[in-house]
């Protein structure tokens, strides 16, 4: 019998349940990602995970701005409501890292080692850097295109497999 419980994600954060007001929702969003990442830390083993705020964007914290809002151009984003509908899903995964459905492997980036975490069922990615005493929360977002699931599943399959040989 298996006594892994099933991972359930936390509810969806929804413009329409603020009359589709974006300024409200907006600081609704804004609030979660501050109470998450600013006034608490989620730990990661057992490092503190920290979001990097400058250089800022339009004025807002750097993580949050780059978590929802999408666009090549990092000085010209627009606002992603995929993205913000799943604020609640990045300290998610990190507090719950060690649960099956969720996938967590390294790669380099750069001079980077950087911590993936996905759960396919939600497509949701978040990654983490890693720095001697902690770690910054670099970036999550959602993963829509079935392409770019299959490329994240091959990354965690070859890391894997080059951890068990």
């Amino acid at each position: 019998m298996n006594s892994i419980a099933q991972l359930i994600f936390p509810d969806l954060l929804y413009l329409e349940d603020y009359n589709n007001n974006f300024s409200n929702y907006f600081k609704a969003v804004y609030a979660v990602f501050e109470n998450d990442f600013i006034k608490s830390q989620p730990k990661y083993n057992q490092l503190t995970v920290s979001a990097p705020k400058y250089p800022l964007a339009d004025g807002i914290h750097r993580t949050f701005y780059h978590i929802t809002h999408e666009g090549a151009d990092e000085k010209n984003r627009n606002p992603d409501l995929r993205r913000m509908e799943r604020i609640r899903y990045p300290k998610f995964l990190i507090v719950n890292e060690s649960h099956p459905e969720i996938l967590v492997w390294k790669n380099i980036r750069g001079k980077d080692t950087r911590v993936l975490l996905f759960n396919e069922k939600e497509g949701y990615l978040t990654v983490l850097t890693e720095r001697n005493e902690y770690y910054l929360f670099w970036t999550a977002y959602y993963v829509e295109k079935e392409h770019s699931v299959r490329k994240l599943k091959k990354e965690y399959e070859a890391y894997i497999k080059t951890k068990t040989a």
